[in-house]
């Protein structure tokens, strides 16, 4: 009796034994086969991620890209129309000018006056009717100085009219512009009713 059971008991502790060495076995063993599932997923979804911020990145580029071109449109834009009312502004200044020159008189209107004052004398020198005196030393004089004023006036309409068919005028500048339309187009008339001798005639010898 004595001799089985104390080989039952030492069976027993080399079972014991046996058990404890295989699980400290399989604790001190790196774990290596499959890594889990989680572990799997996450390496997956990495790659994708990365192509995601990628992808956000170009497309925040892309946008700045557009913004940027879109402000150099509008700031295109801005200088042209800048450009175009400056010049829709000197354009209407030098309308009313040429019309106020028109009614006043010009430099060049009294040059070309004396000139044909100096022709006249000098063709009715050697002797002339007194009617051809005054035709030729006065009423040329007189036509002429109608004549150059008559093209600053008509300058000044055509002007004034191109300015009026601009887009986006300043009020200003339609204000100006119409002045210098109406002028011109008076002065237009004045000159033409001169040359013409509508408004005065030349003087007559009563013969």
């Amino acid at each position: 009796m004595d001799t089985k059971t104390t080989e039952k008991t030492a069976t027993a502790k080399n079972d014991e034994a046996a058990e404890r060495a295989t699980a400290e076995t399989a604790e001190t063993t790196p774990e290596t086969g499959t890594a889990p599932a989680d572990a799997r997923t996450e390496s997956a979804d990495a790659p994708d991620a990365k192509l995601d911020a990628e992808n956000a990145e170009n497309a925040e580029d892309a946008e700045d890209g557009d913004l940027e071109d879109l402000e150099d449109l509008e700031a295109d834009a801005d200088a042209g129309r800048a450009a175009t009312g400056i010049g829709a502004g000197a354009a209407a200044v030098v309308s009313a000018a040429l019309a106020a020159v028109a009614l006043t008189g010009t430099w060049t209107g009294k040059v070309v006056s004396e000139r044909e004052t100096l022709i006249g004398q000098i063709k009715t020198s050697n002797g002339g009717s007194p009617a051809q005196q005054i035709s030729e030393i006065y009423g040329d004089a007189w036509h002429s100085t109608a004549l150059v004023n008559g093209v600053f006036a008509l300058l000044a309409l055509i002007v004034g009219v191109l300015v009026l068919t601009l887009p986006r005028r300043a009020p200003w500048v339609r204000s100006v512009a119409v002045a210098g339309a109406v002028l011109g187009g008076l002065g237009l008339l004045l000159s033409a009713g001169t040359y013409f001798d509508l408004f005065l005639s030349l003087p007559s010898t009563g013969s």
